[in-house]
């Protein structure tokens, strides 16, 4: 490696919206990093996740155009 071509690589502070915080190490200048989400409060990791509802455009696709018959063999 190239002497002094590097970013310094200093600890940071990652805090975020919901009021977690973690140190990490970073080339970032400041040392400070603001999440809007963490692992503390993303539904994925929280279990809280909505489950969206795609099986409703599914029937009334079904509703408009008819069920497809089964494909055609080659």
């Amino acid at each position: 490696m190239k002497r002094d071509i590097h970013p310094e690589y200093v600890e940071t502070q990652v805090s975020c919206t919901c009021g977690a915080s973690f140190t990490t190490r970073s080339t970032i200048d400041g040392g400070a990093i603001r999440a809007d989400v963490c692992s503390e409060c993303h539904p994925f990791y929280t279990g809280k996740q909505k489950i969206l509802d795609t099986g409703g455009r599914v029937a009334r696709f079904e509703a408009r155009f008819g069920k497809a018959a089964g494909s055609a063999s080659k």
